[in-house]
C-alpha cells in the first residue's frame, strides 16, 4: 500500500464534527480528524485526538474499527463476503482497559527468537543447490554496449558463493581495457578478448595450471622487438584464475584496475648471497589453492632450502591477503611471538 496524506481546512471542522455525530448508514465513512492528524504527524492534533478518545471511549473505538473495515472493503472492490484481511496490514487499535481482538500481526514485526535460523541472502538463494550434480559449473559473463565486466559484480558474488566458477570479460575498449574505443573497427576486434579467453580456456583444460601461467604472461618490448623484453604484462582475462581464484570478487575488481606490469630485468638477474645470509629468521606459509605456484612446487622449494618453520594456509590462493586475511593475520602474529632458538 502506498502512503496516503489527507489535509483538512479549519472551515470544515464544524462539518466534520457534525458528520461524526451522524450514523454511518450504508455509505463509507469519511476519515476522522483524529486519524488524519496522526497520519501527518501533528503533535497538537494528536493530543486533541487522544483527549477526545478518552471522552468518547467505546464510541471512538467502534468508529475507527468501522472505518478500517470500510477501507478494506473498498480495497477489495466493495464486494461483500470478500474481506480477506492481509497479514501484512499494520493497523492496530488502542486498548481500553482490557485486551481486544486485533488484526493479525505481520510476520516481519514478530520479535526474533534465539531459535530462528540466521541466513544470509545468498544462503536463501542457494538452499538445496548441489553443484556436483550440475553439468554447467562455469559461467562466462559478457557485458553489453558501454558497460564492462564490472556490471556483473553482484552476479559474480552470488554465483561464486553458490560454488560456481565465474569469468567476466571486458570487450575491447570496454571496462578496464585501455584500447581506444574510437579505433575498434570490427566485431571480431571488439570480441577478441572473449574469443581469446575461450580459446585459452580450452587449452587450459588440457595443459593445467603451469600452462595458465605461460598464457597469462605477455612480454612487453619497450626497446624494440630485437632486444630483450622490458616488462611482463598479465592477461587480465586469465589473471583471476591465476592469482585470485579464491579471493572475494570485490578484491579481484580492485586488483584488476590497480595491478601494473612487472619489470623484466630483475627476473633475469642472478642473485648473489652475502655472508649475512641466514642471519634473519625465515618462515614459509603454504597456500594450498595457489594456481600460480602450485603446492607441490612450494614444498619442493622448502625442501631445497628449508625455513625455520612451515605453516599451511588452507583454502588460500596466490593472494592470501585477499582470500584468507584473518587466518594470515593469525599466522603472522604467531610468528611474531615465537621465541628464537
Amino acid at each position: 500500500m502506498g502512503g496516503v496524506i489527507s489535509c483538512f481546512s479549519d472551515a470544515d471542522e464544524a462539518d466534520r464534527k457534525d458528520q461524526r455525530r451522524r450514523p454511518a448508514g450504508n455509505h463509507l465513512p469519511s476519515l476522522s480528524a483524529e486519524v488524519a492528524a496522526i497520519g501527518i504527524g501533528s503533535e497538537d492534533r494528536i493530543s486533541k485526538g487522544r483527549s477526545r478518545r478518552k471522552g468518547n471511549g467505546e464510541a471512538v473505538l467502534t468508529h475507527e474499527q468501522a472505518l478500517a473495515a470500510a477501507l478494506l472493503l473498498q480495497q477489495n472492490g466493495g464486494v461483500p463476503g470478500e474481506l480477506n484481511f492481509d497479514r501484512s496490514s499494520s493497523l492496530r487499535f488502542p486498548g481500553h482497559g482490557k485486551k481486544r481482538q486485533t488484526l493479525p500481526r505481520s510476520s516481519s514485526s514478530r520479535p526474533p527468537s534465539l531459535t530462528d535460523p540466521v541466513l544470509q541472502p545468498q544462503q536463501l538463494v542457494n538452499q538445496g543447490l548441489k553443484i556436483d550434480n550440475l553439468e554447467i559449473r562455469h559461467f562466462v559473463l559478457v557485458h553489453g554496449g558501454g558497460f564492462g565486466a564490472w556490471c556483473w559484480y553482484k552476479s559474480i558474488a552470488l554465483l561464486e558463493d553458490s560454488g560456481f566458477k565465474v569469468s567476466a570479460i571486458d570487450l575491447t575498449g570496454s571496462g578496464i581495457s585501455s584500447f581506444n574505443t574510437n579505433k575498434v573497427s570490427s566485431i571480431a576486434e571488439y570480441a577478441k578478448p572473449l574469443t581469446g579467453f575461450l580459446e585459452a580456456l580450452g587449452d587450459l583444460d588440457k595443459a593445467g595450471m603451469l600452462d595458465l601461467m605461460r598464457q597469462a604472461q605477455v612480454f612487453v618490448y619497450g626497446n624494440g622487438k630485437d632486444l630483450p623484453p622490458t616488462a611482463i604484462d598479465l592477461d587480465k582475462s586469465l589473471l583471476k584464475e591465476l592469482l585470485f581464484n579464491q579471493s572475494p570478487s570485490k578484491d579481484v575488481a580492485l586488483a584488476l584496475v590497480s595491478i601494473r606490469s612487472i619489470p623484466f630485468a630483475p627476473v633475469l638477474e642472478k642473485l648473489s648471497l652475502t655472508e649475512n645470509y641466514g642471519s634473519v629468521r625465515r618462515f614459509f606459509i603454504e597456500t594450498t589453492e595457489d594456481n600460480a605456484i602450485p603446492l607441490q612446487t612450494q614444498q619442493r622449494l622448502c625442501n631445497v632450502n628449508p625455513p625455520e618453520r612451515v605453516f599451511q594456509l588452507k583454502g588460500s590462493d596466490h593472494s592470501p591477503f585477499f582470500s584468507k586475511p584473518l587466518t594470515l593475520h593469525k599466522i603472522l602474529v604467531e610468528i611474531a611471538t615465537m621465541p628464537s632458538n
